[in-house]
This record gives structure tokens, C-alpha cells and sequence, in this order.
């Protein structure tokens, strides 16, 4: 959430905004509603004033009929603005919700995924000798996932993992949440169940919706652990020495998928409940520091995909793909063999006090003053997604999978995963 007086001061900027981000979003709707709402905040104050001269004169009158009289006509005309205020600040508070956030002068024009930049590539892409495969015939010559039960229990995109698939899953989680906890990041293992707020806070409410799963008591399931921390921290007033604050938290995530049915069907790339190990940053609230630790995340995002020697690349995302909250977006990308491309692994973001806004988030300046402190977030590793470039990228000709090295301490030493017993 933006504040409006900025709103107000800058309405050609955030005109621009929407457009750049391919948002429909009606400004000068926000800017008469919020006309309206001053208008009736003056009604309603002018009402009380008047109410209190009234209740002042009755204490000292003698004759206290007329003034009675007075008082009861002046509480029926208060409570007529207030309910009408009341009705005009649900309106105003729900276009607040849809002002995006301003982006970037880095980030590209696109509408979509598609206009996305790409700024850097690394790694050397497997040439194999033999006829590689995909990761789904992969996990079936390992016996490492089993769909049609998955499908049992959880339905469309249902999953299994099995033996040495889980082993390395579990193995990824650990070694990940060593690297960013020797890096200075807290570890936080989050809930997946959040209460509404945390996600209107973090922005995924109202627009994305239909991507989350709801409870029957109005509470959702996370998409992602960045939603929880930040959550974790709302109404709270940081002291300036306990920042940076940098989390790496680790949860299960739900996402529906809306919109993409007809994509990614079959295998483990779009499920619905995954796993991720996400980094999160709250810090001063600076453009430079909030840039700065940008690029923070970026390093560690890649430092993992380095060490594990997957090749990937890095795209800047377009204003289409940014989404409402960001001011700026990283994708990494992971080299995908069978499917001769670079397929989504990482996103990493910076918001400005976009969220801590919603979420009342705040610390103190050096004159004692409240201000709302900057976020950011960004993944560092989610899975199963993850062990689609693995697998395929470490292939071998018997159809083992070569263990990267620096997963094998966590592995009891394995230096090659093979076919397991089938259930």
C-alpha cells in the first residue's frame, strides 16, 4: 500500500505505474472516493465539536430543554455521516488495496513472461553421449515418485515422492538452510495456515485470489513463506539496531494453480503443495540499502545454483510480469535438458514499504520518529521443482543420478543415486 498523500502528489506516476504494470486500476475512481471521505470526515468532526459545545453548555444551564432539544438532533445527524463515512472508507480502503506499487526505472516493458531480460547466464549446459531423458522417465526408472497414488490421496497434480527422492528433497532443505544460516540468516520454520491479514499485507489479497486455498473458518493456506514472516511481524516497532533483520524460514506451500490447467500437467514442476526455503529481509528504509540487499538475495540465489552446479540464468522481469507489490523482480531460471529451455526455479523481490504499509511494520529514526521499514524476499530453494534441472542436468548413461558434492555429507556419503524398491 502506497500512502496517498504520495498517491495524491504523484498520480501521473502512478498512472504510469499501472500501465507499465498491465493493471487495471482506476486512479481518478480512488482520488474522488478519497474527496469523498475527507468531505465526511470534516461532517462527522464538525458534528462532534458541535456535540461537546452543546454537552459543555447543558453541565452549566439551568434551562436545560432546548439544549437537550439540540443534543438529540445534533447525535442523529452525527450518526448519519458516520454510517455514510463508514460506508465510503470500505470503498476507499478497497481501491487503496488495488494501487500498485511503483516499478523500477530498471525494469523492462512486457506484458508478460515473455518480455522478461535476460542479464546473465551460467554454467556450461550437459552434453550427453547418450539419449537423455525427461524427469519424469527418470523418476520412473528410479522408482522415485509415484503420480497415480499421489493422484489417490491429493487429487489433479498429486505427487508422491519415494525412497532416495525423498532423501535427497530432505537433504536439499538441510544443506540450504545451513549455507544462509552460516550467511547470517535466523531460521524459522513458518505454518502454512495464515490468517487473511497476512495476505492483503503481503498483497496476494485481493488480486490472487483465486490461487489460494481457503479454510472453512476464512483462514487460507500460504503460497509462500514470505507470507507467515511478514505476518510475524505485524503492528511491531523494530529497534534501527536489530536491522537488517534476514530470515530464512522454511514451509510447506499450497498454490491452485488458477489459470494454468492446461500446463506443465504431468511431472513436478506445477504441483499444488510444494516446499520452499525463502529468504527474507527487513531493513532501513532507503532506495540504495533496499537495492543493496536486492542484490543480497540474488548472490545467495545464485551462490546455491553455483554450488550445486546447475546451469541457469538470470531475467530481470517486465512490468506485466511483476505483479501489484514489487518494485523490482529477479528470476533464475534453471537449465532444463529435455525440454531444450530454462524453466522458473527462483524469484526474488523488493518492495519498498509497500508491505510493512499494510502490515504496520515500523522502527525509529534517530529524532524518534516512526517510519515504516523496506522488504524483500526471495527464494532459495523450492522443491520438488528443483529436482527437475537435478536430476536431468546429472543424468547418467545407466540412468543413475550423480549426487552433486556438496550434497553427498548430507546423503551419508552417496556419491550416485540408483532405482530403488518400487511399493
Amino acid at each position: 500500500m502506497l500512502d496517498i498523500k504520495f498517491i495524491r502528489d504523484n498520480a501521473a506516476l502512478i498512472k504510469a505505474a499501472a500501465k507499465k504494470k498491465h493493471l487495471d486500476f482506476d486512479l481518478d475512481k480512488l482520488l474522488a472516493a478519497d474527496n469523498q471521505r475527507l468531505e465526511l470526515l470534516k461532517l462527522v468532526e464538525t458534528a462532534r465539536a458541535r456535540q461537546n459545545a452543546v454537552s459543555e453548555k447543558i453541565a452549566g444551564s439551568a434551562d436545560k430543554t432546548n439544549l437537550i432539544a439540540e443534543m438529540t438532533a445534533l447525535k442523529t445527524e452525527l450518526k448519519k455521516h458516520e454510517e455514510e463515512l463508514s460506508a465510503k472508507m470500505k470503498d476507499w480502503q478497497r481501491l487503496m488495496l488495488e494501487v500498485p506499487n511503483v516499478p523500477d526505472m530498471s525494469v523492462p516493458d512486457g506484458v508478460n513472461d515473455s518480455a522478461n531480460q535476460e542479464i546473465k547466464t551460467w554454467g556450461q549446459k550437459p552434453q550427453f553421449a547418450f539419449s537423455a531423458k525427461s524427469h519424469l522417465e527418470l523418476l520412473a526408472s528410479l522408482a522415485g515418485a509415484d503420480f497415480e497414488r499421489g493422484a489417490r490421496v491429493a487429487g489433479f497434480r498429486g505427487y508422491l515422492l519415494i525412497g532416495a527422492m525423498t532423501q535427497l528433497s530432505l537433504a536439499l532443505w538441510h544443506w540450504a538452510l545451513d549455507r544462509l544460516i552460516a550467511g547470517g540468516f535466523t531460521p524459522m520454520f513458518m505454518p502454512a495456515l495464515v490468517k487473511r491479514e497476512n495476505l492483503l499485507g503481503t498483497g496476494y489479497l485481493p488480486q490472487g485470489a483465486a490461487d489460494l486455498y481457503v479454510t472453512q473458518d476464512g483462514d487460507y493456506l500460504s503460497g509462500t513463506a514470505e507470507v507467515p514472516v511478514m505476518g510475524s511481524f505485524l503492528d511491531e516497532i523494530l529497534p534501527p539496531a536489530a536491522l537488517p533483520k534476514k530470515i530464512v524460514a522454511f514451509s510447506p506451500c499450497f498454490r491452485r494453480e488458477a489459470g494454468s490447467h492446461g500446463k506443465d500437467v504431468k511431472g513436478l514442476m506445477r504441483v499444488h503443495e510444494f516446499f520452499k526455503v525463502e529468504q527474507v529481509i527487513l531493513c532501513a528504509a532507503q532506495h540504495e540499502e533496499s537495492v543493496r540487499r536486492h542484490e543480497e538475495l540474488l548472490t545467495n540465489a545464485e551462490g546455491l545454483m553455483q554450488a550445486l552446479k546447475l546451469p541457469y540464468r538470470v531475467v530481470i522481469n517486465c512490468g506485466g510480469d511483476l505483479g501489484l507489490a514489487a518494485v523490482k523482480k529477479y528470476d533464475l531460471e534453471a537449465w532444463v535438458p529435455s525440454e531444450n529451455k530454462y524453466r522458473e526455479t527462483h524469484s526474488i523481490s523488493y518492495f519498498h514499504d509497500f508491505q510493512t504499509r499494510r502490515l504496520n511494520i515500523r522502527t525509529r529514526s534517530a529524532d524518534s520518529r516512526l517510519h515504516f521499514v523496506h522488504s524483500l524476499n526471495g527464494t532459495a530453494l523450492a522443491t520438488p521443482r528443483l529436482l527437475i534441472p537435478l536430476l536431468e542436468n546429472y543424468q547418467q548413461a545407466d540412468g543413475s543420478i550423480l549426487v552433486p558434492e556438496v550434497l553427498r555429507p548430507y546423503l551419508g556419503g552417496r556419491e550416485r543415486l540408483s532405482h530403488d524398491r518400487p511399493l
